[in-house]
């Protein structure tokens, strides 16, 4: 909002200016427009700041009637809620116990106001019927187009209606069902690296590992066979450049949540001249990054022109169509290669995490694996349908998802002068969406809301005791209530690959090995830059057990 003060500012400034040129100039040094503008420029701008500050948000705002948490510290309010761990934790404390009606208030740094949706009513109108009058902040976007280029989760509006369009069909069912087995495939080999890697590598004496980078390295080999045709061969090997380069950006240290949060507080121009190191690290690694991909794009080009075989993965597909220069395809690679290959990653760890602290499913989850699975699975031509219909595995994904949301808080902003339920909301006006916070809000999910509860992802028949099928809302009343993926025309548009993923990889495990945590005393604590990822590893002690 101040922003779109600025031309009136300084209009109003000069106005003023030359007025007391104009009548007062017996008063004034014999150049006085300089001199004259710099003094009302200031004390115009200390007017505004205290307006801004002190009087708008708490006497003329149209939200300022909503209800809120409090105000918090003065000056600074309550905008560190943004950056706490677990992330969204505060969010949910305010939805569970601040009375509302789909929209909390509550403000941040110099008393901005900020809204909080918390119900199905403000999201559905946010996210679906009004998604492109909200957009993720300018700074936010900015900081991400570093990482991700100018891919289909950064671009907004008419780009991004056109990007959307022309991805979609890559990820239809029929695709994806096609890659059931080359994930399964995967999936088997990160079984056998792991017993590998307890048998002659530096976990043989102990019998645990940190579980995260495995699953890095499975989900950038599943990403490079699907979205480039390329093997990666990370299990085996993790030294290649683009896997080190992005466990190097997105490895969730306090340093990096740091540098985050002053991406989004402070302006570009003024991080980039602290002296701190980190700056320069994000230089290297998102230029490399960015070549590394370009190189693998002029080669796909080259390999379609050669033909000789055929290629059906994402960036075939995208070259094929013709709609997309090299650079738009670098964008689309940078962005399919993180969000691929990292937001899997990291559901998959807790995943093993919450199997971990609930080995009753645990077992229980092994032996509908071992029901339902053939010995050998990889040339079973049901495979997707079978994965796709065992209740229990189905239960534990989704319980996943909702509990351990990838992206646990995203912003957005009011393009213009808008409504939400009718009420003003004023261009610039950010909203916070906490999947962490809709997904755990007893609200929305009972008593139980917080807890680990696979069954509520299964309806079972009458009389029936164990035998169920898969639901997908898992008792909620609204799709609204689980935002994991988000909805509409934002919604992750790689959501179905990334539950295939999920799916098969926990199978896998499920059927190779039995775990516990290593340390069972240890506080797992949700970290993570933009992804949620445990702030200290995800250790577990592994048993292999007999192949079925």
């Amino acid at each position: 909002m101040a922003s779109g003060k600025l031309p009136l500012l300084i209009g109003s400034s000069l106005i003023e200016s030359l007025a007391i040129i104009t009548f007062l100039p017996q008063y004034l040094p014999a150049n006085p427009l300089v001199w004259t503008l710099s003094r009302v420029l200031a004390v115009n701008s200390g007017i505004l700041l205290v307006y801004l500050i002190f009087i708008y948000p708490f006497y003329i705002s149209p939200l300022r009637h909503l209800p809120s948490p409090g105000n918090g510290i003065p000056i600074i309010g309550l905008g560190a809620a943004m950056f706490k761990r677990p992330p969204g934790q505060d969010f949910l404390n305010w939805v569970t116990n601040v009375p509302n009606d789909g929209l909390i208030l509550f403000r941040g740094l110099f008393h901005r106001n900020i809204l909080l949706l918390t119900n199905p009513r403000t999201i559905g109108e946010v996210l679906v019927t009004k998604s492109y009058e909200f957009q993720k902040p300018t700074k936010v976007r900015n900081f991400l187009r570093r990482i991700l280029g100018d891919g289909l989760i950064i671009v907004e509006g008419d780009e991004h209606r056109f990007q959307r369009k022309h991805i979609m069909p890559v990820f239809s069912f029929r695709n994806i069902k096609e890659l059931y087995p080359m994930i399964w495939g995967k999936s088997v080999a990160l079984t056998q690296a792991l017993k590998a890697e307890l048998e002659h590598g530096k976990s043989a004496s102990t019998g645990e590992l940190e579980l995260n980078h495995w699953a890095n390295n499975v989900t950038m080999d599943i990403i490079g066979v699907a979205g480039l045709g390329r093997d990666f061969n990370a299990l085996k090997n993790s030294d290649d450049p683009l896997i080190q380069n992005y466990e190097e950006i997105l490895e969730p240290t306090a340093e990096k949540v740091a540098f985050f949060a002053c991406q989004i507080i402070l302006p570009q121009w003024f991080i980039e001249m602290l002296p701190w190191g980190l700056n320069e690290r994000v230089k290297v690694t998102t230029t490399n990054l960015t070549n590394i991909c370009l190189q693998l794009v002029r080669d796909k080009r080259e390999a379609i022109k050669m033909g000789g075989e055929e290629h059906f993965d994402i960036l075939s597909i995208l070259i094929k169509s013709d709609n997309f220069s090299d650079k738009q395809l670098v964008d689309q690679l940078l962005t399919f290669l993180a969000a691929g290959h990292e937001t899997t990653s990291s559901t998959f760890t807790w995943t093993a995490f919450l199997l971990a602290k609930y080995p009753h499913i645990q077992t229980r989850l092994r032996e509908e694996v071992r029901a339902y699975l053939p010995a050998d699975p990889s040339n079973e031509p049901n495979l997707a349908q079978i994965l796709e219909s065992m209740p229990l595995l189905n239960g534990v994904c989704n319980e996943t998802l909702r509990l351990y949301p990838t992206v646990p808080i995203t912003v957005r902003a009011a393009v213009r002068d808008t409504t939400v339920m009718d009420l003003p909301v004023p261009k610039d006006t950010e909203l916070v969406l906490c999947p962490w916070a809709v997904n755990r809000s007893p609200h929305l999910w009972g008593k139980n809301a917080s807890e680990f509860v696979p069954e509520r992802w299964i309806d079972f028949d009458a009389g029936a005791e164990k035998e169920g099928r898969p639901n997908n809302t898992g008792g909620a009343k609204s799709n609204y209530a689980q935002l994991t993926f988000l909805h509409g025309p934002r919604s992750c548009i790689g959501q179905n690959f990334a539950k295939a993923e999920l799916r098969a990889l926990t199978a896998a495990l499920v059927g190779a090995f039995e775990w516990t945590l290593a340390n069972q005393s240890e506080n797992v604590i949700p970290g993570g830059v933009i992804t949620t990822k445990p702030q200290n590893g995800m250790h577990l002690k592994l048993k292999p057990i007999a192949d079925w």
